[in-house]
Formats: C-alpha cells, sequence, structure tokens
C-alpha cells in the first residue's frame, strides 16, 4: 500500500469487510480484472473505433505489453500521469497499459489548459504527461513540453500518434509479449485493491477542480454495478459519446461494458462521424448527454438507432420530444444521473414511463445510501420536498485527496457526502425515485462539463477595467446551459474578443468562457447587501425567452 498518510480519506475497515463479504468488492486490481475477462473473452471484440477494432486478447496483449514499455523507461508503480487524450483507439489502450503498470491515471480533459493542468498536475506530483497529436486542433503536444519546464516533477512527455516526446507506440513496439505478461502479473500482484487506481476531478465551485481518488475495488464495482442496472452482456454492445477520460467514460463506458465482456462502440463528440460508426457496429445501448439530445434530429438518427435497445439520457431535463423520438421507434429509455465522486442512480427495467421521464431513477446499488437534507444541516426531509442529496456506499469516496478543509465541509458527520444537487424522492409504483431540482453550487452545467462561476469571475476581475463580474447559467437548447457574464465595466464595455482574449492569456480551458455578456452599470443587490444572484438569471432568461439571443460586448 502507498502511503496515502493524511492525504487520502479511507473507507472504514468494518464497511470495507461488509461490502467485500458481501461480494461487491473483489480482490483484484483493476488491471487484473481486465485481464480474467479478456482469457474468457478471446476473439471477442472489446473495442471498436473510428480508426479500428481489438479483440479482448488482442486489446489484453498490446496493453501488456504498452505496461512493460513504461516500467522500462522507469516509471514505477504509484507514479501519477496526467492524461489528455480524446475517443480514440489509443485511448483505451493507454488507459489499461497504464493500470497494468500499476500507474496512477489522472483524468484531466483534452480540453483544459495551463490554468488548470499545473495546479493538479503539482499537487498530485504527477511525473509523466500523456497526450495526442491532433493536427486541426490545439497542439496538446507542444503544450505537455511547455507544462514540463520548470515542473518538479514531470520528467516524461508521452505522446499517442506523434514522434515527439516519447510515442507509447514505440513502448508497445519494443515489448516482448510474453515477458510483458510475466511482468505486468508481478506489479498486479504486488497491488492492493484498496489502493488509488486513478484520480477524476470534480467540477468544483471555486479555482482548481478538487481531487477525487478512486480505488481499484470500488471502481470496477461501480462500473458492474451499472452493467447490471442496464442488464448488459457479453452481446452488449454500448456506444459512448462523451470524452472516454472521464467519470463517466470510464465507469458507464469502459470499464462496465468490459466487466460484462461487452463491447465498447467508441465514437467522438461530432455526430456526423460517430452516428455512421454507430449504425455499422450495430449498437444496442448508448448514453446520450444533453450535448447531444439534437441526435434526434440529425439525417442520420434513424440509421444510428435501428439496432438500439436501450437509450439512457442524461445531463439536465430530458425534454419530452427527445424521449418520444426513442420510444416511437421501440427503444427504452431511462435516464442516469452520476457524479466521479461515486453515487450513481439510474432508471431501472420496472420502471414506470413516468418515472423514466421525470426522474433519474433509483441507486444503482442496493447497497446506496442517500438522504436528502435540509441543506446547511443535517436534518432528515420527508419526501415530496426538495433538499440536499447527500449519499455514501460501495462506490463513493470518503473525502477528497489531500484537502482537509474542503473535506470538512463537504460530508456529513456520519460520512454522507454532500453532492450540492437538489432533489426530490417521489413514488412510482413501487421505487421510490430522485429527481433532480437544481443545485446549491454556483455551476454552469455546460453540456454536462461543470463550470465554476466564481473561477471564473475571479479571473474577469483581474482585467483592469472590469471592476465586477458575475457568471449566471442561460439556458440553451443543445447544451442545457451556457455562461452568461454580467459585467460592470470602467470606461467602454469590452468587446466579447477582448474579454476571450484576456481569459486566453489566463490559460482558462476554452469550455469555461462566458459565451455572452450584459454590460450593467451596477450589480443588483439582495436586501441584506449581497448580489442577487437570481435576479441576473432570471434576466438572462427572459432575454433568451424572448429571443433575445445576442452574445453581447
Amino acid at each position: 500500500m502507498l502511503d496515502w498518510a493524511g492525504r487520502l480519506i479511507p473507507y472504514p475497515a468494518d464497511v470495507v469487510e461488509t461490502y467485500r463479504s458481501a461480494g461487491l468488492w473483489g480482490t483484484l486490481p483493476i488491471g487484473a480484472e481486465f485481464h480474467e475477462v479478456a482469457v474468457g473473452q478471446g476473439s471477442r471484440t472489446a473495442v471498436v473505433a473510428e480508426e479500428g477494432r481489438l479483440t479482448y486478447a488482442e486489446l489484453d496483449e498490446v496493453t501488456d505489453r504498452l505496461a512493460l514499455g513504461l516500467a522500462d523507461l522507469g516509471l514505477v508503480a504509484g507514479d501519477r500521469v496526467v492524461v489528455q487524450l480524446t475517443n480514440r483507439l489509443h485511448s483505451v489502450v493507454a488507459w489499461y497499459g497504464l493500470l497494468k503498470a500499476g500507474l496512477i491515471p489522472v483524468c484531466t480533459l483534452a480540453a483544459h489548459r495551463a490554468h488548470e493542468i499545473g495546479p493538479i498536475s503539482r499537487k498530485v506530483g504527477a511525473v509523466a504527461h500523456l497526450v495526442e497529436s491532433n493536427p486541426s486542433g490545439f497542439d496538446l503536444v507542444a503544450f505537455a513540453f511547455e507544462q514540463r519546464v520548470g515542473h518538479p516533477t514531470v520528467r516524461h512527455v508521452l505522446t499517442a500518434g506523434s514522434l515527439a516526446g516519447t510515442p507509447i507506440e514505440h513502448l508497445i513496439r519494443d515489448s516482448d509479449p510474453v515477458l510483458a505478461r510475466e511482468r505486468v502479473a508481478e506489479i498486479q500482484a504486488a497491488i492492493d485493491p484498496d489502493e488509488i487506481a486513478c484520480f477524476q476531478l470534480s467540477g468544483g465551485t471555486t479555482g482548481t477542480p478538487k481531487i477525487i481518488p478512486r480505488l481499484h475495488a470500488e471502481y470496477w464495482y461501480n462500473a458492474r454495478a451499472y452493467a447490471e442496472a442496464g442488464g448488459w452482456d457479453q452481446d452488449t454492445r454500448t456506444a459512448h459519446l462523451i470524452p472516454i477520460i472521464h467519470n463517466a467514460g470510464i465507469t458507464c463506458g469502459l470499464h462496465a461494458v468490459h466487466s460484462v465482456g461487452g463491447t465498447l462502440v467508441l465514437g467522438t463528440a461530432v455526430l456526423d462521424q460517430a452516428l455512421p460508426v454507430l449504425a455499422r457496429e450495430q449498437a444496442t445501448d448508448v448514453l446520450i448527454g444533453h450535448g447531444h439530445y439534437t441526435i434526434v434530429d440529425h439525417p442520420l438518427f434513424a440509421d444510428a438507432v435501428a439496432s438500439m435497445k436501450k437509450v439512457v439520457l442524461s445531463g439536465a431535463k430530458v425534454p419530452e420530444r427527445v424521449f418520444d423520438a426513442f420510444e416511437d421507434r421501440g427503444i427504452r429509455v431511462g435516464q442516469m444521473f452520476g457524479m466521479g465522486e461515486g453515487f450513481f442512480a439510474m432508471s431501472t427495467a420496472t420502471s414506470t414511463r413516468r418515472a423514466r421521464l421525470t426522474t433519474v431513477g433509483v441507486p444503482t446499488s442496493p447497497h446506496d445510501e442517500f438522504r436528502v437534507l435540509e441543506p446547511g444541516t443535517e436534518v432528515d426531509l420527508p419526501d415530496g420536498t426538495t433538499g440536499e442529496l447527500a449519499c455514501r456506499g460501495p462506490y463513493t469516496i470518503r473525502g477528497y485527496f489531500d484537502a482537509p478543509d474542503v473535506n470538512a465541509g463537504a460530508f456529513t458527520s456520519d460520512g454522507y457526502y454532500r453532492t450540492g444537487d437538489l432533489v426530490a424522492v417521489t413514488t412510482h409504483g413501487t421505487e421510490r425515485s430522485i429527481s433532480v431540482e437544481g443545485r446549491l453550487k454556483d455551476l454552469i452545467s455546460r453540456g454536462g462539463e461543470k463550470v465554476s462561476a466564481e473561477e471564473v469571475e475571479t479571473l474577469l476581475l483581474h482585467h483592469p477595467r472590469i471592476t465586477a463580474a458575475a457568471i449566471v447559467a442561460m439556458p440553451d437548447e443543445r447544451l442545457g446551459e451556457r455562461a452568461c457574464a454580467y459585467l460592470v465595466a470602467t470606461g467602454a464595455p469590452l468587446t466579447m474578443a477582448e474579454v476571450q482574449e484576456h481569459l486566453n492569456s489566463l490559460s482558462l480551458a476554452k469550455f469555461k468562457w462566458p459565451e455572452r455578456l450584459e454590460w450593467i452599470t451596477e450589480m443588483p443587490r439582495t436586501p441584506v447587501g449581497k448580489l442577487d444572484k437570481k435576479a441576473l438569471h432570471h434576466d438572462i432568461v427572459a432575454k433568451v425567452a424572448g429571443g433575445d439571443r445576442s452574445a453581447g460586448g
């Protein structure tokens, strides 16, 4: 076991024993869990993407060889590797290769920039940064080299699809498969299944994202529970379009389908590219975030869903027309709600239509526990009353990594995680279903990605001509929400280009930039003098509803 004393909040020993005795937590690390599945599935397809496919046997061997190459490079079990990859075949290879080498992936987004990557990589003590070549977009390879300059721990820039740095393709090419299997078996045998497998990131409400430690046994169980709730088996061909190196991608896509021996159909976020792959590969299941609700209007929609059996919608209140577009084709539609910190809820096979349309379902594991609390207290509220969701269970963290001050307010006295989400519980048939009614945290949910209003406001105020800033959620049919900035300036208002140039100079990820500017002379205040964000939110909702879709600035 690595020495994380004081930085990792462990599950209580008696709770671990309960989960293991119940058969929830296994005794193997994730790399070994995947190998066991792969041995039994052999020639069946494990993953298919636009650029190719791999059987279980092929994926098992190539990830063994990558693990050996990483070990020969001098990386040792427990080393942290920042990962910035998109939905490509090499991303799946890299994921299992890192885990088999005993390394800890730090799951960042390809859209993250220095503002996020720098603090995160330093906090976890990353020794390597893995990126991919993207000739048509932002140069992640050059970015990784820039980030290494002056970094106290990063020694390696690993690349996929590039000759710069240390290409993972070369590490694979130079590894002997027999020796690789022996070395991986040795590495995996030395890993405690209750150690950290990876770090996911929380959207957070302030500053740098909080770091979520996920452990081998609980993380694999999280995926197994999701697959079981979805009724998956080895004939399942689940499509995934949202970022794969992300909690939903790993849990609901990669690990879940591989835990039952099925096939991952990996698509990109671009529907024009993804839908032909879904159609060709006859995908049976798909998780669709709010950013892809327009799939029902796409000319390839009918072909892409022709083989679909189940569709799970996630990310925001589901428009009934989207729900009906799938259901009218005989596809069972449900909803899902989840978080990097753990807890998942999902519609079941017995959920009523109304429950599937208006709620996010029930917890995926019978061992999940949740409470609806009066905000700011530990007082439980009755069903039908809106309050803050608090949860704990066999795959919900007991604390953020190295964050004692945050943890003091993020968990109840008995270990329930305070999600910041406002929910209500209603009974439909025999199920106590959860509906998401809003949130306590000041976040914008843009296509499933959480944007901290305070983080962006703070950076906007770095501009010498901006004297006050407030970020509020602006409704958007495609993404659910976008960020609108209400600003007060000294002198003439800035243009949108000037604001974007300012945020770019601070290396803020582009998806966090406000997409509309509203210049006002002063911020509205409540009777006690606090910023009245409700008034600003009502203002922008009314403007959008009235057809005012100006970008401002």
